[in-house]
């Protein structure tokens, strides 16, 4: 639909309906206007599935690996159809809009939420940003790059103040949503934070350069609850304050074009925008009707398996892996992680998935009548108690597996009842005059001794168990952070004493308060055996095996939306383990389930250590075929790992003052590695297969133009004695620069596939963005002119070929 067919639409529009249309109808949809034809747009989170508008765990979604796994992934098309999965999905659940892909960059290996994000590096994010993007809106559903800009750590997200260069905003941290823009991005998501001193929901950069400068012709939302101002953001490049109905906008908004203090030109702008998102998405007459599957195919489940093993990083290999099967009569399977994954990060983006495949159960499946398993957990590693659910759990009314949901009014009536499969409940529907939200449930011990048990929220809660008030008390809490309040509130927890066979009523309430949000959580945990005693156990069964696989990793505590890191380390209970058994066992696979950057101080004790982050519902299915050689692990790191954070470059995500100086300017990641030069524990880049590679000729042409691409071509040898994939990585330098520059920047890949003994060439383009800078006194970009190092290789810390390319004027 065209301009002028939208602006004969906006004539209809009296000036309430039109700042009607610019504040959501409800929490995640958008309002409608019957008589002009457009209905509501509902919006979802991502970008690991797409969980609709509801927060339940009876409406299951399609689970991928986390995003810093497709970072590792270095496929464009294998992303890309990733994201024709998420599409598939949003259209099953009748979403028009995932709030996906997260386009900050892995600045801290502290950063919270690093494992929603792709990548340290803004090529790289880029390039796999712009791929899902594609995936997604091909079937016409919206994708959304997030957060707009620098909302990099989450340390006090929701106020910090970053200061960053205007060069470092241009070159680093602007340039994947440049990169998005370019791929046809219909929705930009404005950040809590300010930069500059400007909150982004008002921030300039709305307008200049994504507006005008990039031509950005979709809608610049808001995150969740980020609109705080009516005049400030009303006259910015802003185009849709959400949640809703309530906001700064709406009559407010009203008032301030009548009053004059913003134009309704910019509103018809705002206006103009979110008819023309509607138009892409069949929301506005003529509508264009979308199909997808009721359910998720078995090919669903074959991709997200595949892309299990195309993310998983090999970062060390003495010769053990893939295992044999042939070769094996027991296989030792170790840690808690192995039985119990993390599948998916902490916070908003979560979501409810069915059939997780655990690593246990996919080895279990791959070796069954081939070889025993054995399994101990070792020491727990400190998870936190997990929410009451199916397997030790039955509702008190119905005695099914789960729990039972009330809904009670002031004077402890019922108003509502229904089964439910787990005791984390987020957003519940609630009749007039509800008061109180009550979760219950009898618990079937399965292990005597004493249990732990928790109740989530803010406001008046008790938690009882059998005949014992474990909870009993009011808390307030002390932010207001939406992920917190909403999604994943504190715990609160008391112990007491079980024993098997003695089923006990759990009853959790919490009384419902405005601005206290509507998230409700009972968890238990059983005792954890005596670390000293499984510790035992563990490496009893490892000197038995034949090969061990210990899985270990990091927890909700750790990696969650809302909170950075405190650290990398595993915890002494893990590190010890994997040390202990791998002195029992040479044939020790560590498989490390993390969504960022962990510490491995063992590392070069072990066989083989695997990176599988947070891998998604196929998990166990895909590691199993990389273990035994079914797949090869296709991943290389997009973030650069260090051996201890003390050695990491760039740390800081905790604001002085209310400010986060991003004072390293252009040198975030490999490339604060190199300028430092230190040697991290692994590479940006690095990556090992199941074969080797011979680098055996490079043709670059020796001269190129300024703004004109170029191409690389790598021929390599497969010298190994199997097929494999290889990543051809291209960077580039520019010694005696006159401006400052990183010691070499990332320019681009390309992968290729070979038989064993064979060769193939890897073309490998590279952007003219590649070779320019920003120019500060111009306020513009800029080419120097001259020689460049170009260099190929195996990662920034492993260069096969070095060359000069001279770059000429236009």
């Amino acid at each position: 639909m065209d301009d002028e067919a939208l602006d004969r639409l906006i004539d209809r529009l009296s000036l309430e309906q039109k700042v009607r249309l610019l504040t959501g109808a409800t929490t995640w949809r958008t309002a409608g206007e019957a008589g002009i034809g457009l209905r509501e747009m509902v919006t979802s989170d991502g970008p690991a599935g797409v969980r609709g508008e509801a927060w339940d765990e009876r409406r299951t979604s399609a689970l991928l690996p986390s995003a810093s796994a497709l970072g590792a992934m270095w496929d464009e098309d294998l992303v890309e159809r990733l994201g024709g999965l998420l599409a598939t999905e949003a259209v099953r659940k009748g979403v028009d809009v995932v709030l996906a892909p997260t386009l900050n960059l892995h600045r801290s290996p502290l950063g919270g939420r690093h494992f929603e994000c792709f990548s340290e590096d803004p090529e790289l994010t880029g390039r796999t940003g712009a791929a899902l993007i594609r995936g997604i809106q091909a079937l016409g559903v919206a994708a959304t790059a997030k957060h707009y800009v620098g909302n990099d750590s989450e340390t006090d997200r929701l106020t910090v103040d970053v200061r960053a260069s205007e060069r470092a905003l241009r070159e680093v941290y602007l340039a994947p949503f440049e990169a998005a823009v370019a791929a046809g991005v219909w929705l930009v998501m404005a950040g809590y934070n300010a930069v500059g001193g400007t909150t982004m929901t008002a921030s300039p950069l709305l307008a200049e350069p994504l507006k005008g400068e990039w031509g950005f012709d979709g809608v610049a939302v808001s995150d969740w609850a980020a609109v705080r101002t009516t005049e400030e953001t009303g006259r910015a490049a802003l185009d849709l304050a959400m949640p809703g109905p309530d906001s700064p906008w709406g009559a407010s908004l009203v008032r301030a074009v009548k009053d004059g203090q913003v134009a309704e030109e910019g509103v018809d702008d705002k206006v103009r925008r979110l008819l023309r998102l509607a138009a892409r998405v069949g929301a506005l007459e003529p509508r264009h009707p979308r199909r997808a599957p009721a359910q998720a195919s078995r090919g669903t489940r074959t991709l997200l398996r595949r892309a299990v093993s195309a993310g998983c990083v090999l970062l060390r290999n003495d010769a053990v892996l893939p295992l044999d099967p042939a070769e094996l009569t027991t296989v030792a399977v170790v840690g808690v992680h192995a039985a119990s994954p993390r599948v998916q990060g902490g916070g908003s983006a979560g979501v409810f998935c069915s059939d997780v495949v655990t690593p246990l159960a996919g080895i279990r499946a791959r070796l069954r009548g081939r070889a025993s398993v054995v399994y101990e957990p070792g020491p727990a590693p400190g998870s936190p108690p997990a929410p009451l659910g199916t397997d030790h759990c039955s509702d008190p009314r119905s005695g099914a597996p789960g729990v039972l949901l009330r809904v009670l009014d002031a004077a402890g009536r019922e108003l509502h009842a229904e089964h439910r499969l787990s005791g984390r409940q987020l957003e519940p529907d609630l009749p007039p005059g509800a008061h109180t939200v009550e979760i219950a449930a009898v618990l079937h011990p399965r292990r005597a001794g004493e249990w732990t048990f928790g109740v989530g929220g803010f406001g008046r809660m008790t938690l009882t168990v059998g005949d014992h008030v474990l909870v009993d008390g009011e808390f307030p809490g002390d932010t207001d952070d939406p992920a917190v309040v909403h999604v994943n509130p504190p715990v609160h927890t008391a112990r007491t004493a079980l024993t098997t066979r003695r089923p006990v009523h759990v009853v959790a309430r919490r009384e419902l308060v405005p601005g206290r949000g509507r998230a409700t959580v009972v968890t238990a945990a059983p005792p954890e055996p005596d670390p000293a005693t499984a510790l035992q156990d563990a490496v009893r069964a490892a000197g038995e095996a034949d090969a061990v696989v210990v899985v270990v990793g990091t927890t909700e505590h750790s990696e969650t939306e809302g909170y950075d890191r405190a650290g990398l380390a595993l915890g002494e209970l893990q590190d010890g383990l994997v040390r202990a058994v791998a002195a029992a066992n040479s044939r020790t696979v560590v498989v490390v389930n993390s969504g960022g950057p962990v510490e491995l101080p063992w590392r070069g004790e072990v066989g083989a250590v695997l990176l599988a982050w947070f891998p998604g519902q196929e998990a166990g299915g895909g590691l199993a075929d990389v273990l035994f050689g079914l797949a090869e692990p296709g991943g290389r790191l997009p973030t650069t790992w260090a051996a201890s954070l003390a050695d990491a470059p760039v740390t800081r995500t905790r604001p002085v003052d209310g400010r986060l100086d991003y004072a390293e300017g252009l040198h975030i990641g490999h490339r604060a590695w190199l300028r430092s030069g230190r040697e991290p524990a692994y590479w940006f880049g690095h990556g090992l297969g199941y074969t080797t590679w011979e680098y055996a000729a490079v043709e670059v042409p020796p001269r190129v133009l300024a703004h004109e691409p170029f191409t690389v071509r790598v021929t390599v040898h497969n010298s190994g004695e199997r097929a494999g994939r290889e990543v051809v990585q291209v960077y580039l330098a520019r010694p005696g620069s006159a401006v400052e520059r990183p010691v070499r920047w990332f320019a681009g890949h390309a992968a290729v596939r070979a038989e064993a003994g064979r060769t193939a060439t890897a073309e490998g383009g590279v952007s003219p963005r590649a070779l320019r800078h920003w120019s500060e006194a111009d306020h513009g970009w800029a080419t120097e002119p001259g020689p460049y190092r170009l260099m190929v290789g195996r990662s920034v810390g492993d260069v096969r070929w070095e060359g000069t390319v001279t770059v000429g004027g236009p």
